[in-house]
């Protein structure tokens, strides 16, 4: 599942929607959006999205969100290091054969990491920025 495909489900959810009834709603088949929902498509469109704003009249920092939500919501993810070091592609190697292997609490750590938070630290007290590329 994709961070947009749970958002999606979870808006469904609350407001009591089948997916054949929002499917229906705004022009996609069911399948499509289970497939968006398990992580099987790609990050949809931004008219995909608009459409589902609209659909769940979403107000303007839920419909932020959703639209970042659906940029990280690629689930074929292709990283380029070339041009990096040899370490920088070792590890870019290692995470995409690790991945599935990985837990919640390391994959929450791995993120304050990359956001630039220490995970021994508390995020709210301690922010370091991270290194530009």
């Amino acid at each position: 599942m994709t961070p947009f495909g749970e958002a999606l489900r979870r808006l469904r959810a609350e407001r009591g929607v089948t997916q054949r009834q929002m499917a229906k709603a705004i022009g996609v088949s069911p399948a499509y959006l289970s497939a968006l929902e398990h992580g099987n498509r790609s990050e949809p469109s931004w008219e995909f999205i608009q459409r589902v704003i609209g659909y769940f009249n979403i107000i303007w920092d839920e419909a932020e969100e959703l639209q970042m939500l659906a940029g990280l919501s690629r689930p074929k993810v292709t990283i380029n290091t070339s041009g990096l070091t040899p370490k920088a592609t070792a590890v870019a190697n290692k995470l995409a054969t690790a991945i599935s292997r990985l837990d919640g609490s390391t994959l929450e750590r791995i993120e304050m990491l990359i956001d630039g938070i220490d995970p021994g630290e508390d995020p709210d007290k301690t922010h370091v920025s991270p290194k530009p590329r």
